[in-house]
């Protein structure tokens, strides 16, 4: 007794779970491109374990034809199956099993070919923010024949997630379509399976009602455009409402219009615009105030319209630009000029040039000076013997031609003076109301003719002592274009660094010369630096 009924509750059981499998609705939808089954579950299976089942499909109102296995049919007995089930699959399918037949009618949609499901082809499922969110894939059929399992949200896999189920507390941010894709593969290749769950969250968290945005606002306005006050709202259920306010308020005005919109939430979210149509300057320079009034609280936001800034700001704002760009390259240029000399030293020294190679010259400049060594004259013998080479030579590198250091007693003196001339590139006259004698007024007309007539050399003249009248030197020499006179102002003028210096080391020839940092004739090192005229 005991055993007879533990085989009817095992048969109850069996008979249970095949049940699960099968489809008792009449209409069915499938998807193209995946696999598909039918079972039939019929009465006469429960009595008839080895009743045979025949699969008919219907064409047309009257045509039947008999189904056996084929390319992308198979038939189980009790089951058949598409791998994959095709467009051309559409039709009404009949399973009999002696006395008793089950029919199906299956249409096949078309696949979706931009994402991972077909948007008639959900489950949704509902969930409150909170409870709980269940999310299995599982299929009784083709679970026992799939390899792999994989869960996507929104055609995107989980980060983190590999199982294929989800069990958590619902959030806000948890809805979406999550979709599990079966991987089967058989002798007739590699296939999926898809099913898809809509999950819905659902708020029920009670809010306060507010207002959104700043409670002061700036708008710009443009005169004779229309323009839009936007103030949005949560309100809750009917005993609040928005509304606006403003000076000299006239509802007859038909400049301006108010409209309201809510959505059907139950924390209804309302819109009231306010719209002017035509704006004009009473319109401007005001405040418009949407207030917010329910039982539980009172908020204002303030929009303060003013006047757009038009195209004659945008000129205002391109002629400061320009007067600025301007007067930046006025002060560029400015700051070039006074410091032209100082800049090309640096080029010249940047680009090592050098215009002494090949040129011939032996010297980089002959002195010239007064040679009378007499008392008064004493600092300007002084200058032209000790200062001028010991600068020039020790310091800046140029090889000079001082007459009572470099000719040699008993020559021929003018001779040798056209001679040391013709081989100096700069002739330096070092100028004083005492220089015309007769010693030095041959190398004054040697060079004169050097610089005008046979352009071989360039006069520098520097003003020692100073000088009054300069009526003494020759009328010829304002001719020279290159004609300059620097002045010596004693100790001002005696550092390395001195404007003095650069001005002569810019009329010397271009050399390329390693700078020597000694000290200066007052015993300071010095450093070359940029200074001022």
């Amino acid at each position: 007794m005991h055993l007879r009924v533990l085989v009817v509750i095992f048969l109850i059981f069996v008979e249970g779970n095949n049940s699960e499998e099968c489809v008792e609705r009449s209409f069915i939808t499938a998807l193209e491109g995946e696999p598909f089954h039918l079972k039939c579950c019929l009465s006469a299976r429960r009595h008839h374990k080895n009743k045979t089942f025949t699969w008919t499909k219907r064409y047309g109102r009257n045509s039947t034809m008999k189904l056996s296995s084929n390319e992308n049919i198979i038939i189980n007995g009790s089951v058949i199956e598409f791998w994959p089930i095709k467009m051309n699959d559409n039709g009404i399918y009949s399973c009999i099993a002696g006395n008793e037949n089950k029919s199906w009618t299956i249409s096949v949609t078309k696949k979706n070919r931009h994402g991972c499901f077909h948007p008639n082809h959900l489950i949704t499922i509902e969930a409150d923010v909170g409870k709980s969110l269940s999310i299995n894939c599982i299929d009784d059929y083709y679970q026992k024949k799939d390899h792999r399992i994989s869960l996507f949200k929104n055609c995107s896999p989980i980060p983190g997630n590999y199982r294929s189920s989800i069990l958590k507390n619902a959030e806000l941010k948890d809805e979406g379509n999550y979709t599990c894709i079966f991987f089967l593969s058989n002798k007739y290749g590699s296939f999926n399976v898809t099913k898809t769950f809509r999950v819905k969250v659902k708020d029920n968290i009670s809010r306060v009602p507010k207002l959104f945005g700043n409670m002061t606002n700036y708008v710009e306005a443009e005169l004779g455009k229309k323009k839009t006050l936007n103030c949005t709202a949560i309100l809750d259920g009917t005993d609040g409402r928005l509304y606006w306010d403003y000076m000299e308020e006239n509802d007859t005005n038909i400049n301006i219009n108010k409209i309201n919109s809510s959505d059907s939430n139950a924390m209804t979210r309302v819109s009231s615009l306010l719209e002017i149509k035509i704006v004009k300057e009473e319109n401007l320079n005001m405040w418009y105030n949407c207030t917010l009034s329910s039982p539980s609280i009172t908020e204002t936001i303030a929009y303060f319209l003013k006047k757009k800034e038009g195209p004659a700001d945008i000129s205002r704002h391109i002629f400061i630009i320009a007067l600025v760009s301007s007067a930046a390259v006025i002060f560029l240029v400015i700051m070039c000029v006074i410091y032209r000399v100082d800049i090309l030293l640096c080029y010249r020294d940047f680009l090592r040039r050098d215009e002494t190679l090949l040129d011939g010259k032996e010297y980089d400049a002959f002195v010239s000076y007064l040679k009378d060594c007499q008392s008064e004259n004493g600092e300007e013998h002084k200058f032209a013997l000790e200062i001028l080479p010991e600068a020039l030579e020790k310091h800046f590198g140029y090889k000079l031609c001082i007459f009572e250091r470099d000719i040699i007693p008993g020559g021929a003196i003018v001779d040798d003076i056209h001679s040391l001339i013709n081989k100096s590139r700069r002739l330096i006259i070092v100028l004083s109301e005492n220089y015309m004698s007769s010693k030095v007024k041959y190398e004054l007309e040697s060079g004169l003719h050097e610089a005008l007539v046979e352009r071989k050399i360039k006069i520098i003249l520097i003003e020692f002592t100073p000088i009054r009248d300069f009526t003494f030197l020759p009328q010829s020499l304002k001719l020279l274009k290159s004609h300059r006179i620097l002045k010596w102002k004693a100790d001002k003028s005696l550092p390395y660094n001195s404007r003095f210096w650069k001005n002569l080391r810019y009329l010397m020839p271009a050399k390329n010369t390693k700078n020597v940092f000694s000290s200066d004739p007052l015993g300071n090192e010095l450093l070359p630096v940029v200074s001022k005229f």
